[in-house]
């Protein structure tokens, strides 16, 4: 199963990082203190480090800003898909229904809250992939609705990630279609509005 960064890469990223700041935090150590310190010393950093770093890469308000650097120097890394989401959800018979969406997603998990004017929806899972350079979220969700007397029922997408415009190339689009255990089907796609995810989204 694959998350945002690949769980053999965050490792060996997290022990290169680790062991490069504890050496670094080592060497300053003895420039300030202007001594030589026991190698000892270097063993007691390290778990310091270790935690600092854990707590950078699994904390949403310093995770993004070192996912959206590390985005810059290679593009082939996962969107950030954080953010609010305004589209639209076309049922079988073609009717159209306005849709809204708070994704809050960091390097080992994802979020979507969506919702449209007669059902909640919350997820049971999600599972960022890139298939063959193409970046796809497979999505899938427990939808409650509006009316207490209709039950509760399942469903899952494969929502494509794309560019919503060329001229604009940081607004993301989530496109795809939806199938659910009511052997429904119908067509989801979303926009990114804004980037901020304390945004209230229901309609009711």
């Amino acid at each position: 199963m694959f998350r945002v960064i690949s769980f053999t890469y965050l490792l060996r990223y997290v022990a290169i990082a680790t062991t490069a700041l504890s050496i670094f935090a080592y060497w300053g150590a003895e420039r300030v203190l202007q001594s030589d310190l026991p190698i000892v010393r270097l063993l007691s950093v390290a778990p310091w480090v270790v935690l600092v770093v854990i707590l950078a890469i699994t904390t949403n308000s310093t995770s993004r800003p070192i996912w959206k650097l590390l985005k810059r120097f290679n593009s082939s890394l996962y969107p950030d898909l954080n953010g609010t989401w305004e589209g639209e959800i076309t049922l079988e018979g073609g009717q159209k229904i306005p849709a809204r969406a708070v994704i809050r997603q960091n390097l080992l998990e994802a979020q979507i809250d969506l919702h449209t004017e007669t059902s909640k929806s919350s997820t049971l899972e999600t599972t960022p992939v890139i298939e063959a350079g193409q970046f796809k979220l497979y999505y899938t969700y427990r939808s409650t609705p509006s009316n207490v007397k209709w039950p509760s029922y399942t469903g899952s997408t494969i929502l494509d990630v794309r560019n919503a415009a060329l001229k604009a190339p940081n607004s993301l689009e989530l496109s795809g279609y939806y199938y659910t255990n009511r052997k429904t089907c119908g067509r989801i796609i979303l926009k990114q509005t804004s980037t901020k995810t304390d945004v209230e989204v229901s309609y009711y």
